[in-house]
């Protein structure tokens, strides 16, 4: 779901976190225009798109837990190995692609399950002192790609490695091969997936140099070498580089991404004194908030500026830009809203109170088409099932805010006649109190959560190192 999904070599703060919803490959023609993109929305069949957002409530209805995997091994897959590997930990990320779930452990575990065979094909983990930080899938060659850190390295420097899927269902994790080799990925360096544009960023902090690379070949494109560049931000078609402040403003350029062309600079005037929360690009909207300020949206092409009260814009934790509907999603205090580039409240979700505080994004899905959030949610006050640490997975339409459908305990389980039906009513009663005890106990302290849209499966990992699937 993810697009400008960074990985450094050290954690970050989680402020401001801004990530792409994507499906479509966006085009680089400079600055996008959004015009065409309205347009084509409009041309488009707005029968199917009815259908598909009248369809979710049947697609979700009778989910309920069908399988449950286990990233844990309490053997160990090689010796030696590292022994917080041993432990069990919590499930931090969940990818699923060609029938293959990967779910990645906060100990750096991380496993491979087959979901045509229901088991577990392989441990991701190619070396014994291998911690793996992230996946992310390259569709563009079919391959999953790890980003490790290492302990003969003292931990300090990502590794990234490429391995087609095919190899992988095989039992083969080491038969793929090593990414940027030649670049030096030491803390505060990073490396950056770019799903919608094709690319990869990469910024090698020991000579301060950034290069994107082709996401399908892996071959580099372009470098920047600029010491006063103090963040650089992805959006479709572009490059924002945003550079050291000066006391009254900050200077900006925009780049292709294709090429690096810059394709416009300017500086963006600042309140003096005060601390910047967030500068943000998107398509030609800069949005710009600081501390105690109004948010100020810039348009770029004619710098014409708006601003919204800081009192009905407070600054979120987290952005999910969904480029298709020109609009975007921000997350505060466990609450999700939906904004349009006028600065106008678009959406505020109904009975989706999000679990976690946090601005874990790995919590929630956005379909490809953009009208969907699945997300991890505290559970009815009324729900008589759920006990303190069980909550509910709630699908919503993001344009309305409707919360369509719940997985929760009360309805997540096995159908009637997915029980034991040899023996008599009785013996149904209290498998069926079995099941939804194991449900409950399913949707406890959920850490991470993936929506195979092919399969229409939603994938689940929680505290305890499990991965549940909930299926239709």
């Amino acid at each position: 779901m993810e697009v400008g999904r960074r990985i450094s070599a050290s954690p970050r703060p989680c402020s401001g976190r801004r990530i792409l919803a994507k499906k479509k490959r966006a085009r680089s023609d400079g600055i996008v225009n959004s015009v065409k993109k309205l347009q084509r929305r409009e041309i488009s069949s707005k029968r199917d798109r009815v259908f598909g957002l009248s369809n979710a409530q049947e697609r979700f209805r009778n989910m309920h837990l069908k399988e449950e995997y286990d990233t844990h091994d309490p053997k160990g897959h090689s010796s030696p190995i590292l022994s917080f590997l041993m432990k069990r930990t919590r499930v931090i990320e969940i990818v699923a692609a060609r029938d293959i779930v990967f779910a990645l452990a906060h100990s750096g575990v991380c496993a491979a399950f087959s979901r045509e065979k229901n088991e577990r094909i392989c441990f991701l983990n190619v070396s014994p002192d291998e911690v793996i930080r992230s996946l992310f899938y390259n569709k563009n060659n079919d391959s999953l790609i790890t980003v490790s850190v290492y302990a003969s390295d003292n931990f300090s420097s990502l590794k990234c490695r490429s391995t087609r899927i095919e190899y992988i269902r095989r039992g083969q994790p080491d038969a793929g091969f090593a990414l940027f080799e030649s670049e030096s990925l030491k803390w505060p360096g990073f490396v950056e997936f770019d799903d919608v544009n094709g690319k990869v960023l990469t910024y090698s902090a020991q000579d301060s140099i950034y290069k994107v690379f082709d996401l399908k070949n892996y071959t580099m494109l372009y470098s920047i070498s600029d010491k006063h560049v103090q963040e650089i931000k992805i959006s479709p078609g572009i490059m924002l580089l945003i550079f050291n402040r000066a006391s009254s403003h900050v200077p900006l350029k925009i780049l292709s991404i294709e090429d690096g062309t810059v394709l416009k600079a300017f500086n963006h005037l600042l309140h003096r004194n005060k601390k910047v929360d967030f500068i943000e690009q998107f398509n030609e909207k800069l949005l710009v908030k600081q501390e105690n300020e109004n948010l100020q949206i810039l348009d770029v092409r004619n710098a014409e500026l708006m601003e919204v009260s800081r009192t009905e814009f407070m600054t979120p934790s987290a952005f999910i830009f969904l480029y298709e509907n020109q609009l975007f999603l921000t997350f505060r205090n466990r609450n999700v809203a939906v904004w349009n580039f006028r600065g106008e409240l678009v959406t505020s979700f109904e009975d989706h109170l999000l679990w976690h505080p946090d601005c874990n994004t790995n919590n929630i899905y956005i379909t490809s088409d953009q009208d969907l959030i699945i997300s991890y949610c505290k559970a009815d006050s009324d729900d008589h099932w759920m006990e303190a640490n069980a909550g509910s997975i709630h699908v919503s339409n993001i344009l309305t805010g409707k919360c369509l459908a719940k997985i929760n305990a009360g309805n997540g389980g096995p159908k009637v006649d997915e029980c034991d039906s040899s023996a008599g009513s009785s013996s149904k009663r209290s498998n069926s109190s079995l099941v939804r005890n194991t449900v409950a106990e399913a949707l406890e302290d959920i850490t991470a959560l993936f929506y195979d849209e092919e399969r229409n499966e939603i994938y689940t990992g929680n505290r305890h190192g499990l991965v549940h699937v909930w299926s239709n």
